[in-house]
Order: structure tokens, then C-alpha cells, then sequence
């Protein structure tokens, strides 16, 4: 059984705000077992490891399997990328909805070149807030609703906000107009205080992958889901299983991985949430890609890091 290990870089179209680092371009992992592949990829100023500890971890466990021994690792980007390379992917289903957009980029910039890029925008699109002053984002999440009067936001704030920055963003808001805002704060009981008393639908995120606790309230509307910051497929499935209980939404969402990473998380939201537009938008903002023309990793455009066959 083939067992491999590549690195990969990726760079970005535009320098990218991870958290206020700016990343140039995206790095990552590619495993192989068998004929399987996961892609092992934190992501900066999200994920609790380093590539570099993951890239420890990924090889440990190539060699314990190359000695014929279990493995279990504990880094979620390596829970997920060998949970994907173990797993038998059942045949794909039909199409998903299409991704909504991803707009990234600062408002002054955005409002410059609306007309660029506007008419484009679907029924639904994701803005990044919680990074640039208050004023303007507001003045652009207008801009966006006025001109396009059917068009519904999904905001994220990445934890951006304290409370009562929460409270005053979310009080120049029509709730009607936003399909919901992920992670308003770093704290549950502050996005319950907020969303209670504003009336704003809300969806939660990062908070999932950090283990913090939650419950159900009104205005809950989704779990957003990123395997590759919750880790195992066994995990991600438990919250997919919690929220048909409780009647929200799954949303499987992306943390720019390649086109490997992606296709997989394209499969992934067929099973678990086949009528919802995943938030899968990122590819876009990638200048290469690790695919050949078959669709299949081509290790040509990888380092190699381990290999036993």
C-alpha cells in the first residue's frame, strides 16, 4: 500500500487578513494512503496548530502505518485529512446549490468597485465584518442592500466584536435583510445577549472548533462547519446529527484549502446537507491549483516529504 506525504504553496491572487496576520500565499499537506488522499492544512490565525506541527504529527503517522501499527492523531487538520484518505466515498449525488460569494477587501475599496462586481452578486453573499472601522462597513452593507433589493448578507465577524460592539453593529441592521451573522463574539453567552435583544438571526462557527459550550436559542439559524478545524469526520458528523435535531442549518464551509480539500468538502456537503449552498467560495482567491487535468493530485507540483510503497 502506498503511503506519501507532500507540501504544497499556493499563492494567493491578493494578500489575504488571517486575524490581522496577512498571508501571501496558502501552504499546506497532502497525504496518500492507498489510493486515498486528505489534504492537512491549518489555517493561520484559526487553526489551534502549526503546519509545522501537523507536518510532525502526519508523518508519525505514515510511519506507525508503514509499520503496520494504529494511528490516532490528535491536531484536527490530521484528524480530517486521514479521515478523508481512509474513507470509501459513496458514489455523488446530485448537484449542490451553487456557493455563495465570498466578498473580501476593504469597504473603501469595495465601495470604489461595486459596479465591478455587483451585478454579479446572487440572491445571497457572505461579507467579512469586524475588520475595518464600523461606519464603513455599515455604509457598505447598505450600499449592497439598496441597490439589490432581493439580496440577503451573511456576515461573519470571526469573534471580532465585544459584546456591546456587537449590540451597535447589529442595531443599524434590518435582521430581515441578513440570513445570519456568524460569531458575533468569542463568547456564547454574549452572541445570546446580543442576537435576544437585536433580534438578529445567528449561526455559529469558530466557536464549534474551539469546544465551547452552546445551546439552542431563537435566533440560532446554523452550524457552520469546517472539518478541517473541527477534525474527524466522526466529530463533524455529530454536529451535523445535533442540528437536524434541533431543525437549523448545516452549512459545510471551507478554510481555503486546494482543489483536493475542496472536491472533498463538495462530497462531504452532498451527504450532510445536500440542500444548502455550501461555503465552499474560496477557490477563487487561490492563483494555482494541485490538480491535473484528470482532476487527481499531481505530485509534480508538490514536495515530497515521505513516500513508501
Amino acid at each position: 500500500m502506498t503511503l506519501a506525504l507532500y507540501r504544497y504553496q499556493l499563492p494567493f491572487t491578493q494578500p489575504l487578513t488571517f486575524h490581522g496576520k496577512v498571508e501571501v500565499a496558502r501552504e499546506g499537506l497532502l497525504v496518500r494512503i492507498g489510493n486515498g488522499w486528505g489534504e492537512i492544512a491549518p489555517l493561520p490565525g484559526f487553526s489551534r496548530e502549526t503546519l509545522a506541527e501537523a507536518e510532525a504529527e502526519a508523518l508519525d503517522c505514515l510511519a506507525r502505518l508503514a509499520r503496520g501499527q494504529t494511528t490516532a492523531p490528535r491536531l484536527p487538520s490530521v484528524q480530517f485529512g486521514l479521515d478523508c484518505a481512509h474513507r470509501h466515498w459513496p458514489e455523488q449525488g446530485a448537484p449542490l446549490p451553487e456557493p455563495y460569494p465570498l466578498i473580501q477587501g476593504s469597504p473603501q475599496e469595495l465601495l470604489k468597485n461595486w459596479k465591478q462586481w455587483l451585478h454579479e452578486t446572487p440572491l445571497k453573499a457572505k461579507l467579512k465584518v469586524a475588520r475595518y472601522p464600523m461606519r464603513d462597513e455599515l455604509a457598505l452593507i447598505r450600499l449592497l442592500l439598496d441597490r439589490r433589493p432581493n439580496l440577503k448578507l451573511v456576515l461573519d465577524a470571526n469573534q471580532g466584536w465585544t459584546r456591546e460592539e456587537a449590540w451597535a453593529f447589529c442595531g443599524h441592521l434590518d435582521p430581515n435583510r441578513i440570513e445570519y451573522l456568524e460569531d458575533l463574539c468569542a463568547n456564547f453567552e454574549d452572541i445570546a445577549f446580543v442576537a435576544s435583544r437585536t433580534g438578529m438571526p445567528v449561526a455559529l462557527d469558530e466557536l464549534l472548533a474551539q469546544g465551547k459550550a452552546w445551546e439552542p436559542i431563537p435566533q440560532l439559524r446554523a452550524l457552520v462547519l469546517k472539518p478541517t478545524l473541527l477534525g474527524s469526520l466522526t466529530r463533524c458528523e455529530a454536529l451535523v446529527a445535533r442540528a437536524r435535531e434541533l431543525r437549523l442549518k448545516v452549512i459545510v464551509s471551507s478554510c481555503f484549502e486546494s482543489g483536493v480539500g475542496l472536491g472533498q468538502l463538495a462530497r462531504l456537503a452532498g451527504e450532510w446537507a445536500p440542500d444548502q449552498a455550501p461555503g465552499l467560495d474560496t477557490r477563487r482567491w487561490l492563483a494555482g491549483d494541485l490538480l491535473d487535468p484528470q482532476g487527481q493530485p499531481d505530485p509534480g507540483k508538490m514536495e515530497p516529504l515521505f513516500h513508501r510503497d
